[in-house]
């Protein structure tokens, strides 16, 4: 399905500091409306939103932060420890919304990290909507000595930033891994994922350490864990068509949806994975419907 790159509405950008950390927001909308924080996947960036906008700007002014390591926020020098995005997450909604409820949505990495903070904090969520997310397997207990040994050998290990001759190479790569864009969609998000670097190169906004092992096991039981204390009303939007969907059995699947007190769940037809990509209209009207229902 495609977007019209011409008529994409224009965002504005906040730099914060946030934890120690130089922290890059996108907003759109007006700034006199309820928030609704967007959060991105991983080795996504907040830009990459933009198709699935519009639809929700009558009700909503939209923030999407660049995580910590993406994008324009800045890249930490120890390395990415999940909980921080936890922390880096309650001190944006403590700078912008200190006491109003907001809603909360993430994609993929972004609706893992929104779902626990609406479990750890479900005062602050007025509304949480999952964007093809919570498929990550468990990890048994067994796996974490050789996730400490790999860590240990390849941390700090060497990291190349990628880089690439022009936007239109990448837009290439990227049109060759999501072959329903067009050139100008690929086009259009290779310049969110990446910049000139003032030597003729253009390179990820992606710290590559991100690449490296992970030293803890995503252990399953932690999350329902959490995500059994959310009261907020909950949506699952899923791509009919994600490869995600096969990381889990149905019964796992299930076992994790229960834990949502008042959930609804839609699945868009002809989308993957990057819902914003596949099917941001059909994706952005699913979420505008769903919050009309909010006092």
């Amino acid at each position: 399905m495609s977007f019209p790159i011409s008529s994409l509405p224009a965002s504005h950008c906040d730099l914060l500091r946030i934890r120690g950390l130089r922290y890059h927001v996108r907003r759109w909308g007006d700034a006199r409306l309820p928030m609704l924080f967007l959060g991105h996947g991983w080795l996504d960036v907040s830009a990459t939103f933009a198709p699935l906008i519009a639809p929700l700007l009558d009700r909503w002014q939209v923030l999407a932060p660049d995580w910590r390591g993406f994008g324009h926020t800045q890249w930490p020098q120890d390395g990415y420890w999940f909980a921080d995005y936890l922390a880096d997450l309650h001190a944006l909604l403590a700078h912008y919304s200190a006491d109003a409820p907001v809603v909360l949505a993430g994609h993929s990495m972004g609706a893992q990290i929104m779902s626990v903070y609406a479990g750890l904090h479900p005062q602050r969520a007025r509304a949480l909507i999952v964007l093809d997310g919570l498929y990550m397997p468990d990890s048994p207990a067994e796996t974490a000595p050789d996730k400490l040994r790999r860590w240990m050998q390849r941390w700090p290990g060497e990291t190349r930033d990628r880089v690439y001759p022009s936007f239109e190479v990448l837009a290439r790569r990227v049109r060759a891994k999501h072959s329903q864009l067009s050139s100008e969609q690929a086009l259009f998000i290779a310049r969110c994922w990446a910049a000139a670097d003032g030597y003729g190169q253009i390179r990820l906004l992606a710290d590559p350490k991100h690449h490296l092992p992970s030293a803890v096991p995503y252990r399953a039981a932690e999350s329902l864990a959490v995500w059994r204390h959310i009261t907020a009303p909950t949506l699952f939007i899923d791509g009919a068509d994600s490869p995600f969907r096969k990381m889990l059995s149905p019964e796992q699947a299930l076992e994790r949806r229960a834990c949502f007190q008042q959930r609804h769940e839609i699945s868009i037809e002809g989308a993957g994975h990057m819902l914003h990509f596949d099917a941001p209209l059909p994706t952005a009207r699913a979420m505008a419907d769903f919050l009309s229902d909010l006092p």
